[in-house]
């Protein structure tokens, strides 16, 4: 019965929205209200096939995270992602992690850096969602779930993710991913289990971490410059800019070329680049022979 309830609750979502509003082309004259099947099917990240089942209520249980793709798809409010999930028989997931809430109005903001590398990041460091050239500039970093969603737990765990930037800049990105950690553990509730977990982890796996939390040393990331390794452009230098949510739980981050740099040109290039030579760090490049590429984990 559930399922049947639904699907009519997805069906009526979808009528309400008009391409614009998720950033598509109104194309030619449409014959139903709100989007098409297959272009939800495109935002979430499914197969046609596989939506149409949901929308009859006839499909497989929904995953978690293709619920939270719905949801942002669809552009539903918390109380109506919340219900998605209780219609689906799955756990509402606190917030905080990679299947978190993202504001309607944040998603809307990022539909519209067209040109830009953007996404929205927890204040934990956890991507929540990103647009193409931040896929392209950064790497993918969907998918993944637990701990290893947060780029900071990467970063002091996995050598692999410092690939991102240059060696001799590791030492001051790993200082101020503390110090952010810092403020955004002390903004929550003192209690908090995603953060104080964390903390917890990293104190125990990573010297580094040990040394640098001792310090004691606080500043959220409001705006960098950095250094960005890509596989096939090289070293760009980019500014690094955040719009925090309301709760300070959320963040639109977007990149911009540094100021006295190549990078502009570089970044102009990178919408042509697109994914295709992005490869996982370590690995050798691929001969291409089309289908998807292989994904980086920034």
């Amino acid at each position: 019965m559930k399922y049947a309830e639904m699907g009519a609750f997805l069906r009526s979502r979808r009528e309400r929205i008009r391409p614009a509003d998720v950033g598509l082309p109104a194309g030619p004259r449409r014959r139903v209200p709100g989007l098409r099947r297959e272009e939800v099917a495109q935002l979430a990240g499914a197969s046609v096939d596989y939506y149409n089942e949901l929308e009859r209520g006839a499909g497989s249980q929904p995953s978690e995270q293709m619920i939270a793709a719905l949801a942002r798809a669809l552009r539903l409010s918390a109380d109506e992602r919340d219900y998605l999930y209780r219609l689906a028989d799955r756990p509402v997931p606190v917030q905080g992690g990679a299947a978190s809430h993202v504001h309607p109005g944040m998603l809307d903001l990022l539909g519209r850096l067209t040109s830009t590398p953007a996404q929205v990041i927890t204040d934990l460091h956890v991507t929540l969602v990103q647009n193409p050239l931040a896929v392209a500039l950064v790497g993918d970093q969907s998918g993944l779930t637990g701990p290893r969603a947060s780029f900071v737990h990467r970063w002091f765990t996995e050598p692999e993710a410092r690939l991102l930037h240059p060696e001799a800049d590791h030492e001051s990105q790993s200082r101020a991913f503390v110090a952010d950690l810092r403020a955004a553990a002390a903004r929550r509730d003192a209690k908090d289990p995603e953060a104080g977990s964390m903390i917890r982890t990293l104190l125990g796996v990573s010297p580094e971490f040990t040394e640098l939390w001792a310090d004691h040393d606080v500043a959220f990331r409001r705006d960098d410059r950095k250094r960005i390794v890509h596989p096939t452009l090289g070293v760009i230098e980019v500014n690094c800019l955040n719009l925090f949510s309301e709760d300070g739980r959320q963040r639109l981050l977007w990149f911009t070329p540094a100021v006295g740099t190549d990078s502009a040109g570089l970044l102009d290039l990178l919408a042509v680049v697109g994914t295709q030579e992005v490869v996982e760090p370590g690995v050798s490049s691929p001969t291409r022979t089309g289908g998807s590429p292989p994904r980086r984990r920034g």
